[in-house]
Order: C-alpha cells, then sequence, then structure tokens
C-alpha cells in the first residue's frame, strides 16, 4: 500500500473533529485539500471510509475501525518521536576520549576544565596512550573519539583537523644554533640528535622533514616519552625536535627553543569510527575540544609562544 502518515493524520482529523471544514482548520489544509486527500485515501485502500451528505461527515464501519486504531498509532508514534527528539537533545552520559601523551598534558586539561563547566553531567575518562593505541582503541569501538597527529593514510575513520602547530628545535643555551636568529633545518645537518620513537605519531613526520631538506643526522637515543627530552638535551646528549604544543620548557632548564625554517608543520585531529555517529554528549565533547583548539590557536596568533 501507499498510502502516506499525512494522509492518516488528515483521515483521523476529520473523524475527530465530524467534518472537512472543521479539521482543514485545526491542522491548517482549505477544505478542497482535506477532501482531495481523504479520496487518495480510500483509493489507496480500496474501501469507503467516510459516508458524505451535503450537511454531515458520517464514519463508515471501516472508517470506524481505523479511526480507533490510528488514533492510538499516532499518539504512540508520536510519543516515540518526543522520545527520540529528547535523547537527541541529551547532554549526559559518560565519554571516553583517546590522546597521546604530548595532546592530553597540554591540550586536554582545558577541554576538560570547559567542558565540566559547560556540561556538568557528562563524565569524561581520558586515556592518553600512544597514537597507535589511540588509532586502535577508536577502531575498536573503546572510545567514542580520539585525537591523533595527522596526516593519516588510514581509511577507517572520519576525521577534522583542528590545530596546526610548528616543529621547533631544542638545543642547549650554549649551542651555537641557540644564537641563530633564523635557523635553518639544513644547518642541523651530521648533528647528534635524541627523538621520539616511533610510537609517536610525530617521528614519521620529522623523518619526512629531514628527507624533504635533504638532510642527514646521528641519532643516538630514541625515547618513549616527550618529556625525557628536554634533560636528554640538557645533559648534552644531543639536540632535540619538538612539536610546539610541548611548550612551555621546563622551569629552571637552561634550554632554547628555536622555530626553525622552512616552517613544517603537524596537525591535530580529531578522529571517530567511519560513518557512525557519535552520542550526543560525546559530540558536545568532540565539540569542546575543537573549540578550546581554536582558542590556543588564537592566542598564540596574538602571543607567540616561541
Amino acid at each position: 500500500m501507499n498510502y502516506t502518515l499525512r494522509q492518516l493524520k488528515i483521515f483521523v482529523a476529520v473523524a475527530q473533529h465530524g467534518g472537512f471544514s472543521q479539521a482543514g482548520q485545526v491542522i491548517g489544509l482549505s477544505q478542497s485539500a482535506v477532501s482531495h486527500s481523504i479520496k487518495e485515501l480510500e483509493a489507496e485502500m480500496g474501501v469507503r471510509l467516510l459516508d458524505r451528505t451535503t450537511r454531515e461527515v458520517i464514519l463508515t464501519e471501516a472508517g470506524q475501525q481505523l479511526a480507533s486504531r490510528m488514533e492510538r498509532l499516532l499518539e504512540e508514534l508520536n510519543t516515540t518521536l518526543l522520545d527520540i527528539r529528547s535523547f537527541g537533545e541529551q547532554r549526559s552520559g559518560t565519554v571516553r576520549v583517546a590522546a597521546s601523551q604530548t595532546i592530553s598534558a597540554h591540550l586536554m586539561p582545558q577541554c576538560l576544565a570547559a567542558s565540566q563547566q559547560s556540561y556538568p553531567e557528562i563524565k569524561i575518562i581520558l586515556h592518553d596512550r600512544v597514537q597507535q593505541w589511540v588509532l586502535q582503541s577508536v577502531r575498536n569501538g573503546e572510545v567514542d573519539f580520539g585525537i591523533v597527529i595527522g596526516p593519516l593514510a588510514d581509511a577507517d575513520f572520519d576525521y577534522q583537523p583542528i590545530l596546526d602547530e610548528p616543529f621547533l628545535l631544542l638545543c642547549r643555551n650554549d649551542d651555537p644554533l641557540a644564537r641563530e636568529a633564523a635557523p635553518q633545518w639544513q644547518m642541523l645537518n651530521g648533528r647528534t640528535m635524541v627523538l621520539q620513537d616511533y610510537a609517536s605519531g610525530s617521528r614519521l613526520l620529522i623523518d619526512a622533514a629531514f628527507r624533504q631538506q635533504g638532510i642527514k643526522v646521528n641519532i643516538v637515543q630514541e625515547i618513549g616519552h616527550p618529556a625525557t627530552l628536554f634533560p636528554m638535551v640538557e645533559a648534552g646528549i644531543g639536540i632535540s625536535i619538538l612539536p610546539a604544543l610541548a611548550l612551555p620548557l621546563p622551569a629552571g632548564r637552561a634550554l632554547t627553543v628555536q622555530r626553525l625554517r622552512p616552517e613544517i608543520n603537524r596537525s591535530l585531529m580529531l578522529i571517530k569510527r567511519k560513518n557512525r555517529s557519535l552520542t550526543p554528549a560525546a559530540e558536545a565533547i568532540w565539540q569542546e575540544v575543537r573549540q578550546q583548539a581554536e582558542l590556543l590557536t588564537q592566542q598564540r596568533l596574538l602571543k607567540p609562544a616561541f
């Protein structure tokens, strides 16, 4: 059968109000539009629902049965739709987010604080792990969404870039590069370096930057936690490359950060499972993270941190 919900609603209105003109006034249609809709419904169902006279409209037996059942069904349908709408507006529950250690330490605290203020009924659980764990946990549905370093070649995710930040040189204050006004990537050629290992999403990008600039370096240590870079470099083991998000430097360290030329950036991205909708609560936190990243970008444009 090819009848429509609109036709059924019009029929119930006629049954309730006893006429075409009265029903039309209630639902905002002309008398002729109501009459035409009823005729279409009767033709589709193959049964007469109303007996019409010049003075009144009377339900047939079939019409009485349909009206009595449809009133209840339409009421249940309306209640169901209102419940679904209420769910869509819900801003409560638990949201699980995964991010790398640098992102967790330097972006997520303000995101969590802002979310707690805006959405006090949402509980956020943050998992700070290496990037591969973040990707796998999003893919498996163990977390609602993740924040990773892009670009990504993986087609399993929907993603939204939220922040671009440059890679910076980290060296001791007494290093010749610390006195350069505008150090170049080529100046790193042949230098001894301490870098994060390949569990970091940044490492592949740094390797690509070395290749792009045509330089070779001597990597003597590959470490897992980004905070370990600072004491390693201060001890003279080597210089390093770090993202701007890792700033500020620890207080009291004899270290310098320099912007390298040409500027090479990494991108922070929100990711979720491809073609999967977030819960209303998770969507709210997704948008909060995006807004906080935009705010951080604006603050850096107004007052560069390096």
